[in-house]
């Protein structure tokens, strides 16, 4: 009888005191370390948007349609694409410029760990991974190898070497301002061929047009102290005169770079090689809505996609044999991601009212009808 008592009496003795259940409530240390992080953050996110809105106002304006979910994601990518598009502006030398790439690798490599350096973006750009990590279980991430393309791609072209296509300017498109937009939709997180090959399209038109209203300031650089930059033209340093039009383009167009130096734009050929380029891109903007609208009416958007087994792109059998219903799923969310190809339209559209004269002043003013075209396409799922 009395082996119940002694039980009794031993499991007693092993509960623990009430007091030392204080152990696991959060301490006033670990809450001022949270609001400091915190802040760190706001801060960081700040600077970011403050950076895109100074270097690449079209982004500003578009971030409005993208998911609040993925704002953090969206900032950060294009605050570092602009970061790293300035090198070739803000270092004095190609070395030194291979030497920020190298800054750029460790520091996206930190801030994808967990750990990053208290530099704004790299900040935002790990609180939005660890946002991911958690919006997805785990089971999604920001890829580091589309980031370490960007880089590649940046630092091949710090010294303004000559595109000697047009294909050749269309990869470096491809490999810059696709992969940026492959960043953004992974962020989501989302994974679809479909939705990866219209942004193939649109930042390849993103990027050509980059390199089309860079050509004044690259040709005729402005004499800026060290340390400013130019544009987000993702090339030209601030010394060195270039005409970055793919070489076959000039030579059809018997276009000399010494006539672009000396005549600016009286130079005989320029606006046709300019046209040929221009039409590059709008061809790809065209391939966009017409991917979409093939889809919405026949089911498929018409062709493969070349860059389906580059890089990072990995779909399972799932993916690849994804019905309509889902495809048009994956575009509903993925829509306001492809919101680029309005403001790289409009910007078209007015260099054709220029009559293709891309040192036309006009060119070079903000699209104040922007917001109002974005939301209309928005609205009505167009592009």
């Amino acid at each position: 009888m009395r082996h119940p008592a002694l039980r009794t009496a031993s499991l007693r003795r092993t509960c623990p005191p009430l007091r030392s259940r204080r152990h696991f409530q959060t301490t006033p240390c670990v809450q001022e370390a949270s609001r400091l992080a915190a802040a760190g953050v706001d801060r960081a996110r700040g600077y970011c948007a403050n950076l895109v809105r100074t270097y690449d106002a079209p982004s500003h304006v578009l971030q409005t349609f993208v998911s609040p979910a993925i704002r953090d994601a969206y900032l950060a990518i294009r605050a570092f694409n602009i970061d790293v598009a300035r090198v070739a502006d803000t270092t004095s030398t190609p070395t030194i410029g291979m030497m920020r790439m190298q800054f750029w690798r460790d520091t996206v490599s930190k801030a994808l760990a967990g750990s990053p350096p208290q530099e704004p973006v790299a900040m935002l750009l790990a609180k939005a991974a660890e946002d991911l990590h958690e919006r997805s279980d785990g089971k999604a991430r920001l890829s580091r190898n589309w980031f370490l393309r960007i880089i590649t791609t940046r630092e091949q072209h710090l010294s303004n070497p000559p595109y000697p296509t047009l294909s050749a300017l269309e990869s470096y498109a491809e490999n810059t301002y696709s992969t940026m937009l492959y960043l953004t939709l992974s962020a989501l997180p989302q994974t679809c061929i479909t939705t990866d090959h219209v942004a193939s399209h649109i930042g390849k038109a993103m990027g050509i047009v980059a390199v089309l209203r860079g050509i004044p300031l690259v040709a005729f650089p402005p004499q800026q102290p060290l340390g400013t930059s130019n544009s987000m033209t993702g090339s030209s340093g601030p010394t060195q005169g270039a005409v970055l039009l793919p070489l076959d383009v000039m030579a059809d167009a018997d276009l000399k770079e010494e006539n672009v130096f000396r005549q600016g734009s009286a130079a005989p050929g320029l606006r046709d090689a300019v046209f040929t380029v221009a039409t590059r891109a709008n061809d790809h903007l065209i391939t966009a809505r017409e991917m979409l609208s093939k889809l919405r009416s026949e089911g498929s958007v018409g062709h493969e996609f070349e860059h389906q087994n580059d890089g990072e792109h990995q779909y399972s059998s799932q993916q690849l044999d994804a019905g309509v219903d889902a495809q048009l799923a994956e575009v509903e969310q993925a829509f306001g991601i492809f919101m680029p190809s309005i403001a790289t339209q409009s910007w078209l559209d007015r260099l054709q009212k220029a009559d293709f004269d891309v040192f036309d002043t006009s060119l070079r003013t903000a699209d104040w009808k922007l917001p109002w075209k974005a939301y209309w396409a928005f609205t009505r799922r167009t592009l």
